[in-house]
Order: C-alpha cells, then sequence, then structure tokens
C-alpha cells in the first residue's frame, strides 16, 4: 500500500478524533473518510488478510450519520429535561464557540456559562433554575463529545487495522 495513502488515511483518523472534541470540525465524518480512502485506494486488509468489506463500510457511514444527528438533538434535550429554555440551548452555543479561544477550560466554562446567562437573562429563570438548565447543556455537551470521541476512537482502530 502507498506511504500517501496510509498517512491521509491516518491524518484522517487523527483528524477525527481531534475534531470530535473541537468544535467546528466535522470529527466522525472526517474519520470515515480515511476508512473510505483505505477502502478505495488502498486496497485496506487486516493482519489475516481479510479485505474491508463494502458492508464494514456502509455500517461505519451509518453509524458516522447517528452519531451526527445525535450530537445535536442531545444537548437540547439534556437541556429541555433540566427544565432548561430554547435560550438556554441557544446560550451554551454561543458559550461554546466563544470558549473555543481557550480550549478546553473556555469550553466548558463556555457552554456553562452562556447557557446560565440566557436562561438568567433571557428566560428571566431564577438563579437555581438557570444553574440546573446550564449544568443540563454541559451534560449534553460531554454526552455528546464522547458518542463522537468513541465512533472517531473505534474508526482510528480499524484504520490502522486495515492498514497492509
Amino acid at each position: 500500500m502507498s506511504t500517501v495513502i496510509i498517512i491521509l488515511a491516518v491524518l484522517c483518523g487523527v483528524i477525527g478524533i481531534a475534531g470530535s472534541i473541537l468544535p467546528g470540525l466535522p470529527g466522525p465524518p472526517v474519520s470515515w473518510a480515511g476508512l473510505l480512502i483505505l477502502y478505495i485506494w488502498g486496497n485496506g486488509a487486516n493482519a489475516s488478510g481479510d479485505p474491508m468489506s463494502t458492508k464494514f463500510l456502509l455500517v461505519w457511514l451509518a453509524i458516522t450519520i447517528v452519531v451526527c444527528v445525535v450530537d445535536y438533538v442531545v444537548p437540547a434535550y439534556f437541556t429541555r429535561v433540566t427544565g432548561g429554555s430554547k435560550a438556554a440551548g441557544r446560550g451554551a452555543i454561543i458559550g461554546l464557540l466563544v470558549g473555543m479561544f481557550v480550549p478546553p477550560v473556555g469550553i466548558i466554562l463556555g457552554t456553562l456559562g452562556g447557557a446560565f446567562l440566557a436562561e438568567y437573562l433571557v428566560a428571566r429563570k431564577g438563579g437555581w433554575d438557570s444553574a440546573r438548565s446550564a449544568i443540563g447543556a454541559l451534560l449534553g455537551f460531554f454526552f455528546g463529545t464522547g458518542i463522537k470521541l468513541i465512533a472517531s476512537g473505534l474508526m482510528m482502530y480499524y484504520i490502522i487495522v486495515f492498514m497492509k
């Protein structure tokens, strides 16, 4: 297998893992692109010589799509379960984007602070209710990040397995 193909696939895997943590980078889709590169140009096979199957690639595509959809739905769900409004969800996103400039602490505090301030100032809720909504937004962010990280990590594992 060509060294360039291997480097591209591994680079996609690494960027995918980083993108699972950093907002703005599509983590799992980039990791899946690494699998696709091995499938199309690398004739990837594992240590036993078994080639990567189309079914395997399509299953990981489905997992990638589900993980991406869940990542967008779960934070709002967690926020609403803890009593938060749409304002808390929007505030969490704005706080997350502002916090990106000081990762990882800024991302966590930005999500928490943005949701809290939006609930407190926009939705006019009290301090405890705003704090509960902010914690829900943060838990949703952690859950979404966790499933993206697991999916991208597993795809990186398979990128390594199918490099031959």
